[in-house]
């Protein structure tokens, strides 16, 4: 995402000293580089691109609001990685994302003849099997049986957030798993 590190790092620092245009060219770069970055993102938490230009614009109100923390003797690379980072991720639990990939785009990259879905299933199966048993009961829980956050929470004898994270896990690990086999 960095690939204007060092000259956002300078325009920064201009724009701290007073320079309107430079921080006008450095908010508009890190924008560009920012949408393709939390779109690829939401599309991983199971959420549409069409909300990407929110989330951006909440990273570059939170980019204008922190600049003061900025270390100026450092790259700003890092330091707006973590505001992207942390701001993409409450935009995501805000709009009830899931996190992962959902379990139909798995079953389907999972190697089986379209015209065998009985093998797809059992392809599922064995890989919901190799999860650890939180992971397994979340994703079973939520992406199989449909059952409510609050729902599967209640069942399991666990939180909501501990669910979500567990659901995110196990959706993560099955996306490389389907990853690799293909």
């Amino acid at each position: 995402m960095m690939r204007d590190d060092s000259d956002w790092t300078r325009l920064m620092r201009l724009a701290i000293a007073g320079d309107a245009t430079a921080y006008d060219r450095c908010l508009r770069g890190m924008a560009v580089v920012l949408r393709s970055g939390v779109r690829r993102a939401l599309a991983r938490a199971g959420l549409g691109a069409a909300e990407a230009e929110d989330v951006v614009q909440e990273i570059l109100l939170a980019v204008h609001l922190k600049r003061h923390t900025w270390d100026s003797g450092r790259p700003i690379g890092p330091w707006l990685q973590a505001i992207a980072r942390h701001k993409t991720i409450d935009a995501i639990r805000r709009r009830g994302g899931r996190g992962g990939v959902p379990l139909d785009d798995i079953v389907d990259s999972l190697p089986a003849p379209a015209d065998e879905p009985a093998i797809r299933e059992t392809e599922l199966a064995r890989a919901l099997d190799r999860l650890p048993p939180g992971e397994r009961a979340a994703v079973t829980a939520i992406a199989v049986d449909g059952a409510s956050f609050t729902e599967a929470a209640a069942k399991l004898g666990t939180s909501e957030g501990a669910l979500r994270v567990a659901l995110h896990r196990g959706l993560a690990r099955l996306s490389r798993t389907a990853q690799d086999r293909t």
